[in-house]
């Protein structure tokens, strides 16, 4: 019975909802107590904990899936799931070693970067440094930057790139200098039989005009010097005396050309209303208004032998608007007599060849046309350009022929044999205007750079650049005889002479209220005309 008390006095002390005992058994423990000696009592039996190494979350699982919590559990886990302290995971993983920080990055970058600069061998050339750093599109000098300090930028940028970027870029030069040559390069095709016959007949044509000019120049060249500077002194007093003495509304929308007759009895205009028109020199009466176009006439020219020994019933004009239209007119004719058909975008200018029977077009689809008028049909569609041709020019021997593009570059052909004989390039912007110098070897060209450029067929090179106008230059016109002054027009509304040689400023013909947009000479040199976009064209003579 005493054991039994122990019994219950211990599960008395450790149990939490143990029966109370009896009053005898109360008795009983208590005498019990009293006999024996504490080293005869039980020791009690202690409930150790449970250690669980990892996470608890696969046993908590499993708890909540036998409802072993019961439902003050389940709210328990739920209350401590929404405050935030309780967290049971989805399988996902969070690697440390992936988010190591920023600036430990940079730290060792920075010195992978300094490791691989080191190893990297810059030459001590400074020129060759510089071509480097100029191949890598970096500035080949900073402020205040020497030698040692260029050699280090580069080691460093070497570093950054890869010494395969400096490679590469070698390469690439190679192939784009490769690439240019290949695209300059000269190709020729087969040409019509037609062709070949003209550019023989243009050779018998040209030669003995040629002779006869340079026959014409050593005769000039044994005048005098005295002489010869009397003579240009009286030139430019006269020039200097030059005054518009006839101005006539041409008509009701701008002038955009003028041009006169071989015997300098007329002039042709042409309008942006689609109207040309010809007037007689000097009292500038209406002659003939010549109806055929239907919108802006570009240019309109006489044939070289116009009024001379042509007669009028033959074709004695040629003009060409922005439709693509050209036109060929007679004088006793207000409509056209033939319309010469092939282009199809805008035909910016027309020019007769000196022999009468060829005619250039320039047009807007990169090319210029030459047109064989005795056959009737084109032998020559000539490419060069890589933007539109605007303006072209015939030699007085009728050998070559000029050109001017919208790709601020000209190009000079030889009509004997196809070939481009001279590049003319310099000028900034758009070539508006070309033109031979009677003396054979100078040409002309004016450009939206508001400049005129003096070239030498001789010695293929620009000789002179003349800062000519306060905008863009529509026309060029050397004196038709010996050459003797230039003559260019602007959009500043002025007309300007300089001298030649020197190009020297002689005078200004100010008086148009618009843009000059057109001007001539007469054969004779003796009249000048301009026109405008002001709808008027005005003659200047000297007093």
């Amino acid at each position: 019975s005493a054991l039994l008390g122990a019994r219950w006095n211990l599960g008395f002390r450790w149990g939490l909802a143990a029966p109370e005992p009896s009053m005898a058994s109360s008795r009983t423990s208590s005498t019990a107590t009293k006999t024996k000696t504490p080293d005869d009592l039980v020791a009690p039996v202690v409930k150790k904990p449970h250690i669980y190494y990892g996470s608890l979350e696969e046993k908590e699982r499993e708890r909540l899936a036998k409802g072993e919590s019961g439902i003050l559990g389940k709210e328990g886990l739920k209350a401590g799931i929404e405050a935030g302290n309780i967290n049971i995971t989805s399988g996902e993983v969070f690697e440390i070693e992936e988010h190591i920080s920023e600036r430990q990055a940079e730290v060792l970058a920075e010195f992978e970067r300094r490791k691989r600069a080191r190893q990297i061998n810059v030459s001590t050339d400074d020129s060759e440094v510089k071509a480097c750093l100029r191949a890598l599109g970096e500035p080949i000098t900073l402020f205040g930057e020497g030698p040692a300090e260029r050699r280090e930028r580069l080691r460093n940028i070497l570093s950054v790139v890869g010494t395969d970027a400096l490679k590469k870029t070698k390469k690439d030069d190679e192939k784009s200098k490769k690439s240019k040559e290949e695209y300059q390069q000269t190709w020729y095709h087969e040409g019509p039989n037609s062709l070949k016959v003209a550019r023989l007949w243009i050779a018998n044509y040209s030669l003995p005009r040629a002779m006869k000019r340079l026959e014409e120049a050593r005769l000039h060249k044994e005048i005098p010097e005295t002489t010869r500077t009397s003579q240009m002194q009286e030139l430019h007093k006269s020039l200097r005396s030059l005054n518009n003495f006839c101005s006539q509304i041409g008509d009701d929308r701008p002038i955009s050309y003028c041009h006169f007759s071989p015997n300098s009895k007329m002039l042709a205009t042409a309008c942006w209303s689609g109207l040309c028109k010809l007037w007689s020199v000097p009292d500038c009466n209406l002659l003939h208004t010549l109806r055929g176009h239907n919108t802006n006439v570009g240019a309109i020219v006489f044939h070289p032998k116009s009024t001379v020994s042509l007669d009028q019933k033959d074709v004695n004009l040629a003009s060409c608007a922005a439709d693509g239209s050209v036109k060929l007119w007679s004088l006793d004719s207000d409509e056209p007599v033939a319309d010469i058909e092939g282009h199809t975008v805008r035909v910016a200018r027309v020019m007769w060849h000196p022999s009468g029977r060829f005619l250039g077009t320039t047009c807007y689809d990169r090319s210029w046309r030459l047109w064989d008028l005795e056959a009737q049909e084109e032998i020559l569609h000539q490419e060069g350009h890589s933007m539109g041709v605007y303006d072209i020019a015939f030699h007085q021997d009728g050998s070559l022929a000029g050109t001017g593009g919208l790709d601020a570059f000209g190009r000079v052909w030889d009509l004997r044999t196809g070939r481009c004989i001279m590049f003319l390039e310099g000028h900034l912007k758009e070539i508006y205007g070309i033109n031979f110098s009677p003396n054979g070897y100078h040409i002309a060209t004016g450009s939206g750079d508001n400049t005129c450029k003096v070239w030498d067929l001789r010695q293929r090179r620009c000789v002179y650049t003349i800062p000519a106008h306060q905008n863009l230059v529509t026309g060029v016109k050397f004196e038709p005889i010996h050459g003797n002054f230039l003559l260019t027009g602007a959009y500043d509304n002025t007309a300007k002479i300089w001298t030649h040689p020197g190009w020297s400023p002689l005078k200004t013909l100010a008086g148009h209220e618009g843009k000059v947009m057109g001007l001539d000479i007469s054969s004779d040199g003796q009249l000048i005309a301009t026109c405008s976009y002001d709808r008027t064209f005005k003659l200047w003579m000297a007093e």
